[in-house]
C-alpha cells in the first residue's frame, strides 16, 4: 500500500446472501485468506483514546491507522494509514509524547513508549473487488471484506482508497450506493472486531473506550481497527 493514503470505508453485518449479491454486482473474489493481527496500546489505552489503532498483521508488518478529516458524520469511518516504521515511529512519539526516541523500528520503540499487546486474533477473510461504472467517469475500484473473527463475530467492510481529502466526499457515495445495493439499511452501524473483542476479553478497557469518546463517537464507529481497523 502505497504510505499515507486515506481509507474511507463502512462496516456492516452481512447475511448469508451477501457473496451471492456481490456475484450479481460483477463483484470478483479476489482471495480468502487467514490472518493474525495484534494490536498494541499503552496499559491507559492512550492510543486508541486519541483514535490511533496500533497493530502487526501477521507476515504483513506493522500500520497505524490515524484519524482522518475532523467532523466525519454517519456510518463510516475516515482513516490515514502509515505503514513505513519510521514514520509509525514518529507519529507514536507525537501522540504518546514522547522525545528522543529517533526513528528506528516499531518493535524496538514499544517498551520505551509502554505499548503492550492489548488483543491478538484470527481472522478468515474474503476479499471482494468491484467497480461501478458510470459513464465518461472513471472511478476506483471498491473493495469489499467479508471477515469471521476467531472469537465467533462476522463483519463486512465496504471501502475506498483516495489520495486527497478532495477524493472523499466522491468515494463516500459510492460506498454508501453500493451499501444500499448489497442491502444495507441506511443508517446501520457495526463495530469493528477489535471494539467487539474488547467487549468480550476487556470490559473494562471498553468501558473506558465508551466514557472517552462519549462526547465525540461511539466506540464501535472508530475501527480495526480493522478496519479499527480491519
Amino acid at each position: 500500500m502505497a504510505q499515507g493514503l486515506i481509507e474511507v470505508e463502512r462496516k456492516f453485518l452481512p447475511g448469508p446472501g451477501t457473496e451471492e449479491r456481490l456475484q450479481e454486482l460483477g463483484g470478483t473474489l479476489e482471495y480468502r485468506v487467514t490472518f493474525r493481527d495484534t494490536y498494541y496500546d499503552t496499559s491507559e489505552l492512550s492510543l486508541m483514546q486519541a483514535d490511533h489503532w496500533l497493530r502487526r498483521r501477521e507476515d504483513s508488518g506493522w500500520e497505524l491507522k490515524c484519524p482522518g478529516a475532523a467532523g466525519v458524520l454517519g456510518p463510516h469511518t475516515e482513516y490515514k494509514e502509515l505503514t513505513a516504521e519510521p514514520t509509525i515511529v514518529a507519529q507514536l512519539c507525537k501522540v504518546l509524547g514522547a522525545d528522543g526516541l529517533g526513528a528506528g523500528d516499531v518493535a524496538a520503540v514499544l517498551g520505551p513508549l509502554g505499548l503492550q499487546e492489548v488483543a491478538s486474533f484470527v481472522t478468515k477473510r474474503s476479499a471482494w473487488k468491484l467497480v461501478l461504472l458510470e459513464a465518461d467517469e472513471e472511478e476506483p475500484q471498491l473493495r469489499v471484506d467479508l471477515d469471521t473473527a476467531d472469537f465467533g463475530y462476522v463483519v463486512g467492510e465496504v471501502e475506498a482508497l483516495v489520495h486527497e481529502e478532495a477524493e472523499v466526499p466522491t468515494a463516500l457515495e459510492k460506498i454508501h450506493r453500493l451499501s444500499s445495493m448489497l442491502g444495507v439499511p441506511a443508517q446501520e452501524t457495526a463495530p469493528a472486531k477489535l471494539i467487539v473483542y474488547l467487549q468480550r476479553f476487556r470490559p473494562q478497557d471498553y468501558q473506558r473506550l465508551l466514557e472517552v469518546n462519549s462526547s465525540r463517537e461511539r466506540p464501535q464507529e472508530t475501527e480495526d481497527p480493522d478496519h479499527c481497523l480491519g
